[in-house]
């Protein structure tokens, strides 16, 4: 098991938050609820919870494709996201989509097929989140091409 380094959070003004990610080379990040509860002054924690996936799972390609003798590869990702209520009507993360589009044509990558299948395997945060809430992931290269979903 391994431990990770602590978050500190630190209440503002009604839900908003100052988040220390415990290092000098982390800058803080202020966080708020949406209105009605908050101001919608940062990020909320369905944000953060999407924005973690979608890192992840960037990361993860990102290394994946190194890990196959790629030059970087640039590449930027989008994720949506969506609420449900659950039985007792309290709203719920409901599923996660994420759109990933590579800086660069399939058919330039080397042993592209193989990070694909393997990146999303080695991404903690996604894996663990998929426990409880469907994690949608389509990746397309530089031309537009589906390379997986």
């Amino acid at each position: 098991m391994q431990a990770l380094r602590p978050v500190s959070l630190c209440l503002e003004v009604d839900c908003q938050f100052k988040v220390d990610f415990g290092s000098a080379d982390s800058p803080s990040l202020t966080t708020d609820a949406t209105p009605p509860l908050g101001r919608g002054r940062g990020p909320d924690s369905e944000m953060l919870l999407m924005a973690a996936v979608g890192n992840c799972l960037s990361a993860s390609l990102a290394f994946s494709l190194r890990k196959f003798k790629n030059e970087a590869v640039p590449l930027q990702a989008s994720v949506a996201g969506r609420l449900a209520p659950n039985q007792q009507g309290r709203l719920r993360m409901h599923s996660i989509s994420v759109i990933i589009r590579l800086g660069a044509p399939a058919a330039s990558l080397r042993l592209v097929e193989r990070a694909l299948a393997q990146y999303e395997d080695f991404c903690t945060v996604t894996q663990s989140v998929r426990v409880a809430i469907p994690v949608d992931v389509t990746v397309f290269d530089s031309e537009g091409t589906l390379l997986s979903s």
